[in-house]
């Protein structure tokens, strides 16, 4: 009787009904795909034209596929611009640029000739047309989020030329209709221009300082969460009174919160997660459903434009690509990248088609015919098929390349990160340090440590260390990364962070520094000094005033001979990888010699980083760095312990100068690792973690060669 009553009520007309149906869909797409080693877009798009109102009709494409459909597709383009590397942008603004003339003319030119020779269209239908073919949509970036190529230079300039490309159909779709409406002048063009360049300024205004704000205020996860959608959602409705599309304010938006959402934060995986769970499968599901595959049973002609639209307009874009791929010597594997992503036509098409289909001819009759609109819907499947599948080949390939360049060799890379942590609104930023400053390749856990005084109130302050490790774990697994927790108890509680330390093997402690009065009248607080004179390993100390992510500069003293201790190599990948995550500019201050290996081992390992050297000959001059130091820099030292190659007694000093000069600032005091011994030449110590011996043997060579023994 149940299942009857269930199969006599009409799924599209219950919400409840058809939105389980969706989730199945999203949830069964990828293990049927899966199994058929078919990408699993392409199951998404297929059951929307299976369940939608041409196919079965069990689900209907109803409002909520229109909201759902419209935030999926923004979400595409704000995930793509948000994973983008800027300083890869800034670098290949030219060929991003030759790409997206490319992608637009070679379509657009291919398919005007098709319109007008082989389908007998009229050149203002022919126009129409060629916008379609022109543009098109990153329906299969997802694939690319998943291999986690979206920084790869292929990626970067399908992801530049799509826009380009989108913005110049748009723009000459627009003088379509305006001819046709007998407009399209100078004051026209003037005040279009106009609202775009407005409309760009007050993005690029109004989005940062907000964004700042809100940050160093609110550090909730769902309220940072609706923060970036509100931020989203306002760029793209501001960008369609402007009279762009939605698609461009979205792609703006992430451009601006690039910098604010570091790729291995927390945010930044609650926004994938929802967009590839839900809002992007829905707009995918959406796409499917509005095809109509009867039409191609109508008759010859129109098999005849599919056919035709299909065949030119994918040539044109794979022209397009792999000439842009040879001309920009890149390996013929991101020509197949850029040729799968830019290939597929989905929601921009439609929209496109739709405006043309709204001009009406002298006689009253739609200018786009029911021939062409048929042939753009068709086309959208077949072309969706044939970018899904290139792009999944292709990351492939690149993942398969660049696995043949030597790795790290994780079985002697010892890296393994303790972060002892009391405080609860400090111990978030400490985990977030920590985040940005592992090695997501070694996939590797942090270890989170509380440890608590052999009292009368031990068991309260047990439960309470209790609670905000799990708090920790919590926010490290919102990040995909592991943390491994103890809760110590110990009458010292320097000689609990050591024993811990030695417990866990750890290669490193990230530790805040007190902001707290009542803990001790010293700088170094009760235990700091006896830590880092106890432990021979590097030790981070952090003084964090806001969030890592609204961080704009790094700064970082570097002391002479700073070069010739064991642990010159770990705190300098550390800082490059905070730096490359944070996507903000790093300052070195050293003297020359030094500069000049630090120079060496950034451009070697970390070429994204964008790093500056500045010359700084004498330690004392740490206090003339106060005045370059803003709200918004980190401010690192690297100190050195007692006894040691780059010691001076200068940093007797430093409580003092940094309690004067940079009161209210980011500061990090970093001691480097001490193991080894004293060297008797000059030349670098072997760094202790694989990841460095490359480049240790690289700058060793040079040092010998232009240093020699001077």
């Amino acid at each position: 009787m149940f299942t009857a009553a269930i199969l006599q009520l009409p799924i599209n007309s219950n919400a409840t009904l058809t939105f389980f149906v969706v989730l199945l869909v999203i949830l069964f797409a990828p293990i049927v795909m899966g199994k058929l080693r078919i990408p699993h877009i392409i199951g998404l798009v297929l059951a929307g034209v299976v369940l939608g109102g041409f196919g079965l009709n069990i689900i209907q494409r109803d409002d909520s596929f229109e909201l759902f459909g419209q935030v999926g597709l923004y979400y595409i383009m704000f995930l793509a611009s948000l994973e983008m590397d800027l300083e890869g942008l800034r670098k290949n603004g030219r060929r991003i640029t030759l790409f997206g003339l490319l992608t637009f003319a070679v379509p657009f030119g291919l398919t005007y000739a098709t319109g007008i020779w082989l389908l007998g269209y009229s050149p203002i239908e022919t126009l129409i047309l060629s916008c379609v073919m022109a543009s098109n949509t990153l329906i299969a970036y997802p694939i690319v989020s998943r291999y986690g190529l979206g920084r790869k230079p292929s990626v970067v300039l399908s992801v530049g030329g799509t826009m380009i490309a989108l913005f110049l159909a748009l723009v000459t779709m627009a003088a379509v209709v305006a001819v046709h409406h007998g407009q399209g002048g100078f004051l026209f063009w003037t005040w279009f221009f106009l609202k775009f360049v407005l409309y760009c300024v007050a993005m690029v205004m109004i989005i940062p300082r907000l964004t700042r704000w809100f940050l160093r205020r609110y550090s909730d996860a769902v309220m940072q969460f609706i923060f970036i959608l509100s931020m989203l959602f306002m760029s793209a409705a501001v960008g369609e009174a402007a009279g762009l599309e939605g698609v461009f304010g979205a792609f703006l938006a992430g451009l601006i919160l690039n910098r604010y959402i570091p790729k291995l934060s927390p945010l930044m995986n609650r926004l994938e997660f929802m967009g590839n769970a839900l809002f992007i499968p829905y707009f995918l599901i959406g796409v499917g459903m509005l095809i109509d595959m009867h039409v191609l049973l109508q008759g010859g002609g129109i098999v005849w434009v599919v056919v035709a639209i299909v065949v030119i307009g994918t040539l044109g874009k794979a022209v397009a690509a792999y000439a842009a791929c040879r001309l920009c010597r890149l390996p013929w594997s991101s020509g197949h990248m850029m040729f799968g992503l830019t290939s597929a036509h989905a929601a921009g098409a439609i929209a496109i088609v739709m405006v043309g289909r709204s001009l009406l001819t002298v006689g009253g009759a739609p200018l786009v015919s029911d021939a062409m609109l048929n042939g753009v819907v068709a086309m959208i499947l077949f072309t969706c098929i044939i970018s899904t599948f290139v792009t999944e080949n292709a990351a492939q390939q690149i993942t398969l390349r660049d696995k043949e360049v030597p790795q790290e060799d994780a079985a002697t890379d010892d890296e393994r990160m303790l972060i002892p942590m009391k405080y609860p609104e400090y111990a978030e930023k400490l985990v977030d340090l920590a985040i940005l400053m592992r090695n997501a390749k070694l996939g590797r856990g942090l270890v989170g440590l509380n440890v608590v005084y052999d009292d009368q109130d031990m068991r309260q302050n047990q439960e309470q260390g209790q609670q905000l490790l799990e708090k920790m774990t919590r926010h490290a697994a919102a990040a995909d990364v592991r943390m491994q927790t103890q809760v110590r108890i110990a009458a010292n509680i320097a000689n609990g962070i050591k024993h811990a330390f030695k417990e866990f093997r750890a290669s490193e402690i990230i530790i805040g520094m007190h902001m707290h009065k009542e803990v001790s009248t010293k700088f170094w607080g009760a235990f700091h000094q006896s830590l880092f004179n106890g432990l021979n390993r590097q030790i981070i100390m952090a003084r964090l005033k806001q969030p890592l992510s609204t961080i704009r500069r790094i700064q970082v003293a570097v002391p002479s001979r700073a070069q010739f201790e064991p642990g010159f190599y770990r705190w300098l990948e550390r800082l490059a990888r905070l730096a490359g995550n944070l996507e903000c500019r790093i300052v070195f201050h050293g003297r020359t010699d030094t500069l000049i290996l630090l120079r060496e081992y950034v451009q070697n390992r970390h070429p994204q980083v964008r790093a500056e050297y500045a010359s700084m000959e004498h330690w004392n001059g740490l206090p003339h760095l106060a005045g370059t130091i803003a709200e918004d820099h980190l401010f690192v030292v690297v100190a050195a312990r007692k006894g040691t190659v780059s010691y001076k007694n200068a940093l007797e000093h430093l409580p003092e100068e940094i309690q004067h000069y940079f009161s209210g600032k980011n500061i990090i005091i970093l001691f480097p690792d001490q193991h080894g011994d004293a060297m008797d030449e000059m030349t670098f110590a072997q760094p202790q973690h694989t990841e460095d011996k490359s480049a240790y043997e690289d700058i060793n060579s040079w040092l010998r060669k232009h240093l020699g023994s001077n």
